[in-house]
């Protein structure tokens, strides 16, 4: 018998236990995985050459205060700015709370020169531009409710007190959220009584501007009003509001911590388990010339493949989840988990330290152990 041939067969002696562990490691590295893409998203969220010319005014305050409707045109005139649209966040519901996914007012001739990435067919864009009621929605929303163009969506409102009545005349793709229901803010307007409040206002910079300079000049023509204004970059604006969520980085760091911890343990019980039942056969491998390094590396080989083998499948488990639509199963919170290939090699990486740390408390105990006492334990 060979020594990979010998290795296996150890492993697979009880092949229940074998599975077991396979499958705890699989399942950890999964959520390890999961989490830290979450956290990679917390941390540095998706960008795009587009986004990059992206800003975004608020109040200065928060998020929760408004701005006046007057704010656009001094904006819409300066040189460096290409397209400037309101950005109202809506939150409606439709039909029952569970059916949540992302609502905004917006000016419909600007919107699409703003957000770039999302495509909508140029027909269904003038539709949408010219009717008063129309609205256009992602792809992942039209699938989740089955939707199609011409339906007509009900919204009731939370924070607005009012309920709009929209007709579906486009779709949009692309980008990096296709969950959203563009609307127009002509309308809520109306529906509101004519109050000139904008949330905020989301702004594209010609190519070549200087973003900064940009970004101190309309911050500058608002201060000292009663609404002055806080603008950001499309990056800044995303970080600064996950930041409102609380501190979920250290949330999510310790989950990841008690899953690492919980599986060395588990690792490394098996792994114990293992080598006690095969003292007898170590020490006859003693007897026949197997120093202690050959000894350790038959172990050491025994326990990071069964770590890499989890490993390998937790991280395909992982990319599988990456491919996924969620906005369904997650209620429009997370309509895609991207996973960058350093968390996946992390993942991966992860198994094989596992897999090396277990093993080494129970190697040292068994090439410690003399041939005498290995002899009489029992099989």
């Amino acid at each position: 018998m060979t020594i990979p041939g010998f290795i296996i067969r150890n492993s697979l002696r009880n092949k229940r236990r074998f599975f077991l562990t396979v499958l705890s490691v699989a399942i950890s590295i999964f959520l390890f995985i999961a989490l830290f893409a979450v956290l990679s998203a917390f941390e540095s969220p998706t960008t795009t050459d587009d986004s990059a010319q992206r800003i975004i005014v608020r109040h200065r305050v928060s998020l929760g205060n408004v701005l006046p409707v007057r704010y656009q045109e001094r904006m819409a005139r300066l040189p460096e700015i290409a397209a400037c649209s309101k950005f109202t966040w809506f939150g409606g519901i439709y039909k029952d709370e569970k059916n949540f996914f992302p609502q905004f007012a917006v000016d419909a001739d600007q919107i699409f020169k703003i957000l770039t990435e999302a495509r909508v067919e140029p027909q269904q864009l003038k539709d949408f531009i010219k009717e008063r009621t129309a609205c256009v929605v992602g792809k992942s929303t039209m699938k989740r409710f089955g939707w199609k163009i011409g339906d007509k969506v009900n919204l009731r409102g939370t924070f607005w007190g009012c309920n709009p009545e929209l007709v579906i005349r486009g779709v949009y793709e692309g980008g990096i959220d296709e969950s959203n229901m563009f609307f127009h803010h002509e309308y809520f307007d109306e529906l509101m009584g004519k109050l000139g409040l904008v949330g905020t206002y989301w702004l594209k910079v010609k190519p070549g501007a200087n973003i900064a300079g940009v970004i101190e000049e309309i911050d500058h023509m608002f201060r000292n009003t009663d609404a002055e204004t806080k603008t950001e970059t499309e990056r800044a604006f995303v970080l600064d509001f996950m930041s409102m969520q609380g501190n979920v980085k250290t949330l999510i760091g310790s989950i990841a911590g008690v899953i690492v911890f919980t599986m060395v343990l588990v690792t490394a019980s098996t792994m114990s388990m293992a080598i006690r039942e095969r003292s007898r056969e170590i020490a006859i491998l003693k007897a026949v010339g197997f120093d202690g390094t050959r000894l350790f590396g038959l172990i050491l080989a025994e326990s990071t493949g069964l770590s890499v083998i989890g490993g390998v499948i937790g991280c395909l488990g992982a990319f599988w989840l990456s491919q996924m639509d969620l906005a369904g199963p997650t209620n429009g919170a997370i309509p895609k988990l991207i996973i960058p290939n350093f968390v996946l090699m992390s993942g991966l990486l992860l198994a094989l330290g596992l897999g090396i740390i277990s093993c080494v408390v129970p190697a040292f105990t068994v090439i410690r152990a003399t041939i005498v006492s290995g002899l009489k334990e029992l099989d």
